[in-house]
């Protein structure tokens, strides 16, 4: 592994007498190539693309601040868990660091891990998808059929030809699978159409996205929800989920790098979440947009660490 930043440091809380009661911070080690396969949480400390995209930076603190919400949950699953450490972009070079989150993603999916990275700006997509690609390149799968499901109020789909941003990384994306030949499986869902131009709807009906608005996923509409994912599924050979915490109404989730007047309530993206994981073909997850500096009272530091709990259970 070549990340940045040590961050077994974080890993620190409270201590219950009562037997079998770990917590987190007492069970997670650090990861190492010969690890048995387990979950392994990966750090992308950068907001480089939220500060190109005028968005209010700070989501370079996200993995440290989702690290501590983690650290004293407690311990349900059978499986091991292991802390990569993070991959820091300080200098402005996005790109680069992109390219490191990529090279180490590939590394771990290599060993037979369930990754999950901490943004970090939603710029971290594109370095996660570059590191699957890599990994079933390596494996030897001509033409995958990679299912990205963005739980989001935004497309994220902004011209790639201006500026990359957090605003861009999955018309990078499709731009990235077509050179290669690929099939290119996007569903988003969550969005708000006050917060998406007219130009963004246009792009997204272009690339076939499956598209659930926010005041399309009420309890009511569930059902239906799950199953529109479910013929997506269907149709693809491995999962890439990516939640973008701003999918959340502000009042959940206050610290992030642009707060929905709406949003999806947790109850709601819970199901989704595990409807996913439980699908049995998701790869790799990540967080993205937790931004520490706005976060009253960590609302959205401890629920993002709620879903990393979520997305593990299963091991």
């Amino acid at each position: 592994m070549n990340t940045d930043r040590n961050t077994m440091d974080a890993w620190m809380g409270r201590i219950d007498p009562e037997p079998d009661s770990p917590r987190w911070h007492q069970v997670i080690v650090p990861f190492s190539t010969a690890a048995a396969p387990g979950a392994v949480l990966l750090g992308f400390a950068c907001d480089e693309g939220v500060r190109r995209n005028q968005g209010r930076p700070g989501a370079a603190a996200a993995p440290a601040a989702i690290r501590k919400a983690l650290a004293g949950l407690a311990w349900h699953r059978s499986g091991p868990a292991y802390d990569a450490g993070d991959v820091v972009c300080t200098d402005g070079d996005l790109e680069g660091a992109q390219v490191r989150l990529a090279q180490n993603l590939a590394e771990i999916l290599a060993g037979g891990h369930f990754p999950l990275v901490l943004g970090g700006g939603h710029e971290v997509a594109f370095g996660t998808w570059q590191g699957l690609a890599a990994h079933l390149k390596h494996n030897g799968e001509r033409t995958p059929r990679i299912g990205i499901v963005n739980l989001d109020a935004h497309f994220d789909l902004r011209d790639p030809a201006h500026a990359h941003s957090s605003g861009t990384p999955f018309a990078q994306i499709a731009e990235a699978a077509a050179a290669r030949g690929w099939p290119f499986r996007y569903a988003c869902l969550g969005v708000s159409r006050t917060s998406n131009t007219r130009a963004l709807f246009r792009r997204a009906a272009e690339l076939d996205v499956l598209v659930r608005e926010d005041r399309e996923i009420t309890p009511v509409t569930l059902p239906e929800v799950r199953a529109a994912l479910d013929t997506f599924i269907a149709d693809c050979d491995h999962l890439y989920l990516t939640i973008d915490l701003d999918v959340l109404p502000a009042s959940e989730a206050p610290g992030v790098s642009a707060p929905a007047a709406r949003g999806v309530p947790l109850v709601l993206l819970e199901a989704l979440v595990e409807h996913l994981r439980d699908s049995g073909k998701l790869r790799v997850a990540d967080l993205a947009e937790l931004n520490p500096e706005h976060d009253i009272d960590h609302r959205t530091a401890r629920v993002a660490g709620r879903l990393v709990h979520l997305l593990t259970l299963n091991g």
